[in-house]
């Protein structure tokens, strides 16, 4: 609460955000809400622009994991998972965006 009455304080004798800040929040808010609607990449757009055979790498707390790219999901440790999120899930045990975590999107 305090931080955003001293942001309002701030506003008042600042100001706000310059034009062009708030052109480019504007434009990036629009090009979320956008995604967001189209419910982000699907795991079809994701999977074919992954190809088998692709192996996608990921360093978490000093161990390096190594994703393979299957037909019909992926491959870690031999363990095949439906989803980079379950994978994900796996590595940290918490819920993450499985394309995000391995920064694909």
């Amino acid at each position: 609460m305090r931080s955003a009455l001293a942001y309002e304080a701030q506003i008042k004798a600042h100001g706000g955000h310059s034009s062009v800040v708030r052109k480019a929040l504007k434009a990036a808010l629009k090009t979320a809400q956008r995604s967001s609607e189209a419910g982000g990449r699907s795991k079809a757009a994701l999977q074919s622009t992954l190809r088998p055979g692709t192996h996608l790498v990921r360093e978490w707390s000093g161990r390096t994991y190594q994703i393979e790219v299957l037909d019909d999901g992926f491959q870690m440790d031999g363990k095949r998972y439906r989803s980079l999120s379950a994978i994900a899930r796996k590595i940290t045990g918490a819920h993450w965006s499985g394309p995000r975590f391995f920064g694909l999107g």
